[in-house]
């Protein structure tokens, strides 16, 4: 049985957010790039729509929001795994992606896990914002790879009141 697949779209201060659900938890968040994916409907009145912009408006306000909307994301264990820590960085606060390797190398009883890993599953997040992989930076707290652009991501940790080290004369974001 197909499940239905709703969207609707944000204005934040950033760029469009598409936001999509399949009716009950939000399973989508992302910055609109205008493609044309395709939907059952519109749901502009989804009760999941209405908390996860109210979460935004809260986020946008520069608060950091004290509930999450429900949210249902698929991927492989690993990647849920890291989706979950990512759900547990705090507003204002980053980790690293070796940060995050090492709680699962320790969680699994493992000398290593690969950070390179990791960051690929930050990257497949759905859910952007919300599950905050902006918060996940380089070692030293370098900006590294961010779906929505470096700028934003950027943008986003500022807003967080969050430092990093600004690229100089000799140095450049890492957009990977």
């Amino acid at each position: 049985m197909k499940t239905m697949m709703y969207m609707t779209h944000y204005a934040s201060p950033i760029g469009d957010l598409m936001l999509e659900s399949d009716g009950d938890a939000l399973t989508g968040l992302c910055f609109d790039t205008g493609s044309d994916r395709p939907f059952d409907c519109c749901g502009d009145d989804l009760p999941v729509f209405a908390q996860t912009r109210q979460w935004l408006d809260s986020y946008f306000a520069g608060k950091a929001p004290d509930f999450i909307p429900p949210l249902r994301f698929s991927g492989t264990p690993f990647r849920q795994e890291v989706w979950e820590i990512l759900l547990s960085i705090p507003y204002g606060k980053t980790l690293t992606y070796g940060e995050i390797a090492a709680q699962i190398a320790q969680k699994r009883g493992i000398r290593k896990m690969s950070a390179q890993a990791v960051g690929v599953a930050v990257s497949s997040n759905p859910i952007a914002l919300i599950i905050p992989c902006h918060r996940v930076v380089g070692s030293g707290g370098a900006l590294t790879g961010y779906a929505g652009g470096l700028d934003r991501k950027a943008w986003l940790l500022e807003r967080e009141g969050i430092a990093y080290p600004r690229p100089g004369k000799t140095e450049r974001l890492v957009n990977r």
